[in-house]
């Protein structure tokens, strides 16, 4: 986050009255999301682990004239999706966007070699958690008068890579679900999603991948949100992977 974010006034309102979760908020991409939502007007929901940080997140939405609700919580924990869902339902009627953002890395190895109890969480949060958060919020978003779905993933689950499988394997399965969903929903709701493909991006997923790579020769998070926030006020199109870079 940038640090003046905090005394930067909302730019506009014209998510006002709309109510976002965001997936993955506590840093990175999801926190830069999530605060540039509460800028536009949207109510925004915060989940990942780390509640210190959620907090601090939710601290600079509210510095910035906004409003937000923190809920930690780890999405391979079983049942958890559904109490959020039970938890946000008993408050709202509708959610109008929802932005799937986290996701868990696998170091780069030799398909061989790669760690089954790490590629299994990363299974577990990037794949069976995208769906059972789809699931569970599909009747908010039917109920929203135009519900949207942004999920972010990787170039790498486009086309195989060396050592990269263990990670790229779970993003090809999560563009698979949330393209399929975009396509299901398109004659019967109001419902939009897209794949974000946000390119490189100053994060620590992105470190931890390119621990050599200079940090000033990628993005910061905040390019990304607000691509993320401007193509979610508009009829973006629909089933379809989105990439960043392409929009400049």
């Amino acid at each position: 986050m940038d640090d003046n974010s905090a005394q930067q006034p909302a730019r506009d309102k014209g998510l006002a009255g709309k109510l976002a979760l965001v997936t993955g908020a506590s840093r990175g991409i999801g926190a830069a999301t999530a605060i540039e939502l509460g800028r536009r007007g949207a109510h925004v929901i915060l989940t990942a682990r780390d509640d210190r940080k959620l907090e601090q997140v939710e601290d600079t939405i509210h510095a910035a004239g906004g409003t937000a609700t923190i809920a930690p919580m780890d999405l391979a924990e079983p049942d958890s999706i559904a109490r959020l869902a039970t938890a946000i339902g008993g408050r709202w009627d509708a959610l109008d966007i929802l932005v799937i953002n986290a996701a868990v890395f696998v170091p780069l190895t030799p398909v061989q070699d790669i760690d089954p109890r790490a590629f299994s969480r990363a299974l577990t949060v990037n794949v069976a958690a995208t769906q059972n958060l789809l699931a569970a919020f599909h009747p908010m978003l039917k109920r929203a008068e135009a519900g949207r779905v942004i999920g972010v993933t990787s170039s790498v689950g486009a086309s195989p890579r060396a050592y990269w499988a263990a990670y790229a394997s779970t993003k090809a399965a999560f563009d698979n679900l949330l393209l399929s969903y975009a396509l299901e929903n398109a004659n019967t709701t109001a419902i939009r999603a897209a794949v974000v493909n946000p390119g490189g991006t100053r994060t620590e997923m992105r470190a931890r991948a390119f621990p050599g790579e200079d940090p000033a020769t990628v993005q910061p998070p905040e390019n990304v949100a607000t691509f993320m926030a401007n193509m979610i006020g508009e009829p973006f199109p629909n089933g379809e992977i989105i990439s960043v870079k392409d929009a400049r």
